[in-house]
């Protein structure tokens, strides 16, 4: 059976994290600040993120860099994912910057933690056709019924998806989402692409945080939407607004701890930077709290700095113990 939501996840400090302009020519949420005490709050807010998995009762495996000097290597949910079935995949990058964050032996690596990887899929190769597929941040998975949501820009190729979803077994729901909605004009003034998917969206097991109002074009907003109702997901919609402050990069986590309540919710957290939190109406909390406990934490530095919140910090882990 497939799992949606993880009880694991896989994490990487940020030791050399900093701006990146390789990165900040595709992603405007990036800040260039200059200060020298950015790597130590970095580091902070990291170790905060820690806590706050630890204190749900969630399980997490903290890596050091492949590349000790990458900027965004906090964000490791862009270059692997992990699947039950012990499979490994890396994913083709865009910019140098980031396909030195991959370690090619991650498999290796993640049994020498305790975990039963199996073979590696090894898709980096796309790089050198123009096929960039950044991973679970291209990606946003209906993993039960096997749908695959991605916003199309840089980083997210068609062919890319098309490819892996033919690997997987999935079905692409492709779209174009845009920072202020609107249609691209080509010219980089308005209608600039976002990101990643991961941005605009964010799927759990019984709902999905969707950003309708960035997808210019009503008929691909109206599948998309349609799509997460027949997965039977409550769709929860986001205004622009709170998508710019991460909003939709959440992520639904589960305790492996026994609960003290009687009801299951009470070992399913969704995890979501303090950012966001602020952000969210009561209407959106409540609707939320149905299914899981909100757990804030406070990350400004990598989200102004980096680009990313905290769903790009979490790389889930479905692999099994050895």
């Amino acid at each position: 059976m497939c799992l949606q939501v993880a009880s694991s996840v896989i994490l990487i400090r940020p030791t050399g994290f900093g701006f990146d302009p390789e990165t900040a020519a595709s992603n405007t949420f990036q800040q260039h600040i200059t200060d020298p005490d950015v790597k130590r709050r970095a580091a902070e807010e990291f170790d905060g993120l820690l806590d706050a998995l630890r204190n749900c009762g969630i399980a997490f495996t903290v890596l050091g860099p492949f590349d000790r000097s990458a900027p965004n290597a906090v964000f490791p949910n862009n270059w692997f994912s992990t699947h039950a079935d012990g499979t490994v995949v890396l994913y083709p990058m865009l910019t140098p910057s980031r396909r030195a964050e991959r370690d090619p032996d991650m498999a290796r690596t993640l049994r020498q933690e305790g975990f039963k990887a199996g073979a590696t899929m090894d898709l980096s190769g796309w790089e050198h056709k123009g096929l960039i597929l950044e991973g679970t941040g291209s990606l946003v998975l209906d993993r039960v019924n096997k749908k695959a949501f991605a916003c199309l820009s840089e980083r997210t190729t068609e062919r890319a998806v098309q490819d892996w979803c033919a690997r997987f077994g999935y079905t692409p729901v492709t779209f174009t989402a845009t920072e202020d909605g609107r249609i691209p004009d080509g010219g980089g003034v308005r209608g600039i692409p976002v990101y990643h998917t991961n941005v605009v969206m964010s799927i759990g097991e019984g709902f999905a945080v969707v950003c309708l109002d960035a997808m210019p074009f009503p008929a691909e907003r109206q599948e998309v939407e349609e799509e997460l109702k027949k997965s039977g997901k409550q769709v929860i919609p986001i205004g622009i607004e709170q998508m710019q402050h991460f909003v939709g990069n959440m992520l639904q986590l589960r305790s492996g701890r026994r609960p003290f309540e009687s009801s299951p919710d009470a070992t399913t957290f969704i995890i979501l930077s303090e950012t966001a939190f602020l952000q969210l109406r009561p209407e959106q909390r409540m609707a939320l709290q149905r299914h899981g406990q909100l757990v804030p934490v406070a990350i400004p530095t990598i989200e102004a700095v980096g680009g990313g919140s905290v769903r790009c910090m979490l790389a889930e882990n479905f692999l099994p113990r050895a």
